[in-house]
């Protein structure tokens, strides 16, 4: 933290906790402070933290509750961090992410996260038509969410309990065209209004939600 700021409530907690806490820290200079940090809105504190860790895909497919959310080159930063948020909110059990044509997880994408990232899993393939396949060998429902999919969201062929993969594509086209052949069913969000399309963050909310409606109802 900044050695020159004015002090307030929240610095103190923040050192406080940390001598509780065991975790090193120091204060600096204002000028050493703004070299270090990636964002110029850092507010006088920054935090060095070890890298995240990859999930195993395979860890994933296995776990008998899969609950995934599969990202089909989904690019802007603020829309991926706002799925992690959902995801983790909404019990996702791993999120996957192409290894090409996609954003990862970036200052941006953390923030609006707001500490997602450090509780959902994240597998990074180097396929994203692949890994549907291999979810679909798996027994795993993987269902595409497309404006154009024959199906409503409300009316999904699962089950209580049953593993299930929600695949989105990106903000501009959608799912890729060998994405949207493989998965098991694309589904609609059947919409009321005058525009014919939500933000694929949104869609992705209104998705998992409804899919944990399902995986709960003994009907």
């Amino acid at each position: 933290m900044i050695d020159d700021l004015a002090r307030a409530d929240i610095l103190d907690d923040i050192e406080q906790l940390a001598q509780e806490l065991g975790v090193p820290h120091r204060k600096v200079s204002r000028r050493h402070l703004a070299s270090e940090a990636v964002t110029e809105s850092h507010q006088g504190v920054m935090a060095r933290a070890a890298p995240l860790t990859e999930a195993d895909f395979d860890e994933l497919v296995a776990d008998p509750h899969a609950f995934l959310l599969v990202l089909d080159g989904v690019t802007d930063p603020g829309n991926v961090g706002a799925m992690l948020r959902t995801a983790e909110c909404a019990g996702v059990t791993g999120v996957i992410l192409g290894r090409h044509r996609a954003a990862h997880v970036t200052p941006a994408v953390t923030k609006v996260a707001a500490g997602a990232v450090e509780h959902v899993p994240m597998a990074i393939v180097a396929g994203i038509p692949t890994a549907i396949a291999n979810l679909t060998d798996a027994g795993i429902l993987t269902v595409g969410l497309d404006q154009a999919g024959d199906r409503s969201l409300f009316d999904l062929p699962t089950r209580t309990g049953e593993r299930i993969a929600l695949v989105l594509g990106d903000e501009g086209q959608g799912l890729s065209q060998l994405v949207r052949k493989r998965v098991d069913v694309l589904a609609s969000i059947p919409l009321a209004g005058y525009l014919n399309s939500l933000n694929v963050a949104m869609a992705s909310a209104v998705a998992c939600f409804e899919v944990v409606r399902l995986r709960q109802d003994p009907s």
